[in-house]
């Protein structure tokens, strides 16, 4: 089953995150299918980038997305 969850990126203390679609059994930084976009919560206001279409593509094909990159979407409507 295919997941858009997010992936840590970033030194230690400094979170940067990646919206990537990736096979739910890979480890939360490990292999994964493509990149969607990106979310920095350090940046005030908080960044968040997002390829809808791309997203929205994977979501038709079955992927589902994980509760907190399901919020973050959700902001963008």
């Amino acid at each position: 089953m295919v997941k858009i969850r997010l992936m840590r990126a970033g030194s230690k203390k400094r979170p940067f995150y990646r919206i990537v679609a990736a096979d739910s059994r890979s480890p939360r930084d490990g292999k994964f299918l493509e990149i969607l976009g990106y979310y920095d919560p350090r940046k005030s206001p908080h960044v968040l980038e997002v390829d809808t279409e791309r997203v929205n593509d994977w979501v038709g094909k079955g992927a589902q997305t994980s509760e907190r990159v399901g919020k973050l979407i959700s902001t963008l409507n």
